[in-house]
């Protein structure tokens, strides 16, 4: 059998595609977004009931949940801590969960857009070491909102257009442990890096149409994009590798021995099997040993 395989140096994968088993008569739905617990499990977050499908690391079934609770999925992110932040994109919320579906917190009014947010169609949330969350409001607005952990907004930024800290969809959000926010600028075909204050700082380029980002225990930063590509950078932009993956990846996480998730909406989940791992702690998309 002939083997995928992308990478190079101590950054190689073997593609292992499709990810997740389900019972015969359920068919796989159109998958957003994907990420890991602190036990390991993988959660797929996809757009129809149930809207939540969670995995043991080998692909078997172990729970469902969230019918009738969410409209649209997009963004996942789940803390060291196992809460679990999800966006529920044309419904216009972000809500908190536990790992057994309890809602825990809301932000944002359900089915009422504002055109400069909270929010307009919000595509990716994520949540600083300090637990305060950061949400990519990226399909009707053009915006950055940062809000407490009790979901209390603090401030946003951003505004239509192709300068710094504007956007053209800014699809993707990660937070580090020195206060940088990423955003993956999609249509303008690159990564904005800020402050949490919303200062610009930098941006990465050399991307198309860049999805999602994460990054792993040792600093590498993890981008996807719509080659479909993945390219791995360190912490000041350059290149690590790159290889072509054979979805998008849509959304994306790292669990704690270095394999990376890709949801590819229809195509489902993929996962990239990491042929050589470096010793080292947990890894995972909002979290790291150097946060």
């Amino acid at each position: 059998m002939t083997r995928i395989v992308i990478g190079t140096g101590d950054h190689v994968y073997q593609v292992v595609h499709p990810f997740g088993k389900l019972p015969s008569g359920m068919p796989l739905g159109n998958v957003s977004h994907v990420a890991t617990d602190s036990l390991g499990r993988v959660y797929a977050y996809q757009r129809k009931d149930p809207p939540m499908l969670v995995f043991d690391s080998d692909g078997n079934l172990l729970t469902t949940w969230g019918e009738g609770q969410l409209l649209d999925a997009h963004g996942i992110y789940i803390t060291p801590s196992d809460e679990v932040f999800l966006v529920d994109r044309d419904a216009h919320e972000v809500l908190k969960f536990d790992t057994e579906g309890k809602v825990l917190l809301r932000i944002g009014t359900r089915e009422r857009p504002s055109l400069h947010g909270p929010f307009n169609h919000p595509a990716d949330v994520a949540v600083a070491p300090d637990g305060e969350i950061f949400v990519a409001d990226g399909y009707g607005n053009s915006r950055v909102h940062r809000f407490t952990a009790e979901g209390r907004l603090i401030k946003s930024w951003g505004a239509r257009g192709s300068g710094p800290a504007q956007f053209t969809t800014p699809h993707g959000i990660w937070v580090d442990g020195m206060g940088r926010v990423f955003v993956c600028d999609r249509e303008n075909n690159r990564v904005q890096i800020f402050s949490v204050e919303g200062e610009y700082l930098a941006e990465w380029r050399d991307l198309f149409h860049p999805m999602d980002i994460c990054t792993d225990a040792q600093g590498v930063f993890y981008v996807t994009d719509q080659i479909p590509r993945l390219t791995l950078l360190s912490a000041e932009g350059e290149m690590v590798t790159r290889g072509r993956t054979p979805f998008n990846g849509h959304g994306m996480w790292i669990d704690s021995v270095g394999s990376i998730y890709l949801a590819g909406n229809a195509a489902g989940v993929t996962k990239l099997v990491r042929s050589k791992v470096r010793e080292g702690g947990r890894a995972g998309k909002g979290r790291s040993d150097t946060q």
